[in-house]
C-alpha cells in the first residue's frame, strides 16, 4: 500500500497546459485510478512517436490496448502490433520508451510470467504491477 501522499508543488499557475494535463494524468494514476478513464491521454511531441515504424506501433498499441491492471507478454503484444514474430523488437521498443508510466511498459512480461527488465529498475517494475493490481481490485469493489 502506498503512503505516498499526492500534490503538486507550487508553480501549478505557470505550467502549460500540456503539462497540467500531463501532471493530472500522473495524479490520477497514483492517487485516483478511477479517474484515469476520464482524463485524456497528455500529449506526446517525442519524435519517436511521430515516426512510422514498428516502435511506435508497439508503444500506441501497449497504451491503447492494455489496461490498468493487466499484463501482456513480449509475444502477445507483438501478435496485437500486428507481427507475432517481433518479440525481441517488442523489447527493444519497451527500452526505447521517452515516457514509461505513460506508455505503461511496466505491463510487459514474459511470457514464463517473469516481469522481465525495466530502465527503471525490477524493483520499480515490481512496485508498479503491485500498484495497479492492488488499486484495480479497490476499483472493483
Amino acid at each position: 500500500e502506498s503512503s505516498a501522499t499526492c500534490k503538486v508543488c507550487e508553480g501549478m499557475e505557470e505550467m502549460t497546459e500540456p503539462l497540467k494535463q500531463c501532471t493530472a494524468w500522473l495524479r490520477a494514476y497514483f492517487c485516483e485510478p478511477a479517474r484515469m478513464t476520464s482524463l485524456p491521454v497528455p500529449a506526446f511531441h517525442h519524435p519517436l512517436l511521430r515516426r512510422d515504424s514498428f516502435t511506435r506501433q508497439v508503444l500506441w498499441t501497449l497504451l491503447r490496448d492494455v489496461k490498468f491492471g493487466e499484463a501482456v507478454s513480449y509475444k502477445q503484444l507483438a501478435v496485437l502490433a500486428g507481427n507475432s514474430r517481433a518479440a525481441r523488437a517488442v523489447g527493444g521498443a519497451m527500452r526505447s520508451n521517452p515516457i514509461p508510466i505513460i506508455i505503461p511498459c511496466h505491463r510487459v512480461i514474459c511470457s514464463s510470467g517473469q516481469s522481465g527488465n525495466y530502465g527503471g529498475g525490477n524493483l520499480m517494475k515490481e512496485w508498479l504491477l503491485s500498484h495497479e493490481k492492488l488499486q484495480k481490485e479497490k476499483l472493483a469493489y
